[in-house]
């Protein structure tokens, strides 16, 4: 098991040899698309930092500065004291521009009256610089946000392709990104894992049990395909709503003792193995047969 797991390249985006180029290159676009949300990610944060010093009725009346209300309303009023003069009319086309088609006039009344509130402001200058700032934060994440739907359009037309799309979005809570990141992980060699404990335990979701004499402990596994393993921590939590034996599997494991984090990263290396069950014999996902027992989703 250890041989097998080794066997994976340990580069950014390099595909093995025994993947097929079409997996290779699903590969390579869902790390890229991974690291453009990250990326998103980052940019959004610092420019929520830069706004808390001297904007906080912006942070306080958008909760996600990534969507595009908010990008298109930076971008009009990046000071407080743009607000003031800033017109229902020019923040309309605004948004529309941005893609807003319904809710359009309640939403600029919601807007304008969030960020003039009354709010402590910096010195005219610094205010200005800050605005300044803000700008440049915001063309960086305009940058992310167009590179995330970029990449995530390219990824679903190669994943589209795959002869093994069709099993792994049959599973309950996978869809294009999710299970394009898997199947880029896994790879379409299906000699590379012996078994379903070896792909476990290259996902990082078995646990590994160490004895010596008396003492005998069980922890979770380090070494591991870090970003396997997210997208199965991932996958846990749609689990929850679209399966009902996964919801059972579930409560289970909470009723036993186990945190949120562990009872996810037991049915995650459960769907693992139903999963390496499925692509080895070439079947899609059946809920009856995974969980043959009736099971009861608790109130």
């Amino acid at each position: 098991m250890l041989a097998n797991i080794l066997r994976t390249d340990r580069t950014a985006h390099r595909p093995l040899p025994e993947d097929s180029e079409l997996a290779g290159s699903i590969r390579v676009l869902a790390r890229a698309q991974q690291d453009a949300v990250w990326d998103r990610q980052q940019a959004a944060n610092k420019l929520r930092s830069l706004l808390r010093e001297y904007y906080p009725s912006l942070v306080a009346t958008f909760e996600d500065l990534t969507s595009s209300d908010a990008r298109a309303t930076l971008g009009l009023a990046p000071t407080p004291a743009a607000v003031t003069t800033l017109s229902r009319v020019r923040l309309r086309a605004a948004l529309a521009r941005a893609g807003r088609r319904r809710n359009l006039d309640r939403q600029v009344e919601r807007i304008l009256a969030g960020l003039r509130v009354e709010q402590f402001r910096q010195p005219g200058l610094i205010e200005q610089a800050m605005g300044q700032t803000a700008l440049a934060h915001l063309r960086a994440l305009n940058a992310a946000v167009a590179n995330v739907v970029e990449l995530e359009r390219a990824l679903g037309e190669a994943f589209a392709q795959h002869p093994d799309a069709a099993i792994i979005t049959s599973f309950p809570g996978l869809g294009t990104v999710l299970g394009a990141r898997i199947l880029g992980e896994i790879g379409d060699d299906r000699s590379r894992f012996a078994d379903a404990k070896a792909l476990k335990a290259f996902a990082g979701t078995a646990p590994v049990t160490r004895a010596s004499g008396r003492k005998r402990s069980v922890t979770r596994r380090v070494v591991r395909n870090r970003r396997l393993c997210q997208a199965g921590y991932l996958w846990a939590l749609p689990l929850l709503t679209h399966s009902p034996g996964a919801r059972a599997h579930y409560e289970h494991r909470r009723e036993r003792g186990d945190s949120y984090n562990a009872a996810a990263r037991h049915l995650a290396n459960l769907y693992f193995g139903i999963l390496f069950h499925c692509l080895q014999n070439r079947l899609t996902y059946d809920e009856t047969k995974a969980f043959p027992t009736p099971t009861k989703i608790a109130a």
